[in-house]
């Protein structure tokens, strides 16, 4: 009981961050525009990459869409990760990390309404 309590905060957690990211993106907030843009988004790249954080967020709500949800959040994380270690930016990487592996660990601890 109490491990789904704990999983349903992280997945609260999950969806509250990509919810949050992908709307800074969707609105081409500056930071994210100058991070995504010198990895060579274009505005529009940056409203679906925006678009696609926060359906990955709202996936992960759902039973029957959490693995889905919480792959396409990993795999968007996984891909700034990737920029970053490219521009040795190892700092900015380790910082992505353990949104990453929560990811992995909600995965891994399942949906808590799952039958």
């Amino acid at each position: 009981m109490i491990l789904k309590i704990i999983n349903s905060l992280l997945i609260l957690t999950a969806v509250f961050m990509g919810i949050k990211q992908g709307t800074a993106m969707l609105m081409g907030k500056p930071e994210m525009t100058a991070m995504f843009g010198k990895w060579g988004f274009s505005k529009t790249g940056l409203m679906i990459n925006g678009v696609v954080t926060m359906i990955a967020a709202i996936l992960i709500l759902f039973p029957k869409t959490f693995v889905w949800g919480n792959f396409l959040m990993a795999a968007g994380i996984l891909l700034i990760i990737c920029f970053q270690l490219q521009d040795r930016d190892f700092k900015g990487a380790m910082i992505e990390i353990p949104f990453f592996l929560l990811n992995l660990l909600i995965i891994y601890l399942q949906h808590p309404l799952k039958q």
